[in-house]
């Protein structure tokens, strides 16, 4: 079941992030250590359940397990209120390949055009994470730029695609 993420979620949704982080560190700018540092009350503020929340996380859920995520950033300025940000898309091994990432993307995409002032999704993905890459062009994301040396890891730098798309339908 796909659900917005709540407070009661924060501990699954950290161990789901943590996997990621640990698993495919070349698709993410967070590290383990730096998100296994941070405190349960952390990882709650972030699955602030306000109908104004600044960000939003949606998940699948299996009773209390939390097996995939996205979240999108919200931005309170007013001349980029307009823009959202798409983060932290992740589902487990044992559950790719099954369409669940194309069901976190709708329902990211369905709760940010029911956001007053909001009109277009960015996001950024690892140049070399073809798979994300293409699942994100099949959702009418478009490339707008590279950013060389995005992130540093321990074998060297990895630089992000950065891509949007309009929430209107066409």
């Amino acid at each position: 079941m796909i659900e917005r993420l709540q407070g009661r979620h924060a501990a699954a949704y950290r161990d789901l992030m943590l996997d990621a982080y640990t698993r495919h560190p070349e698709a993410f700018t967070s590290s383990t250590e730096e998100r296994a540092a941070l405190p349960l009350s952390w990882w709650e503020n972030r699955l602030n359940a306000a109908e104004d929340a600044g960000q939003v996380v949606f998940g699948i859920t299996d009773g209390d397990a939390v097996l995939g995520a996205v979240g999108l950033t919200f931005s309170n300025r007013q001349r980029a209120r307009h823009k959202v940000l798409l983060f932290g898309m992740y589902v487990v091994a044992g559950q790719q390949g099954k369409g669940l990432g194309q069901s976190l993307i709708d329902a990211a995409l369905s709760y940010a055009r029911q956001r007053p002032h909001t009109l277009l999704v960015q996001l950024t993905v690892s140049e070399n994470n073809a798979s994300a890459r293409k699942l994100y062009e099949h959702n009418g994301f478009a490339s707008f730029g590279l950013e060389p040396l995005a992130v540093a890891t321990a074998t060297g730098f990895i630089s992000k695609v950065h891509m949007w798309r309009e929430l209107r339908e066409s």
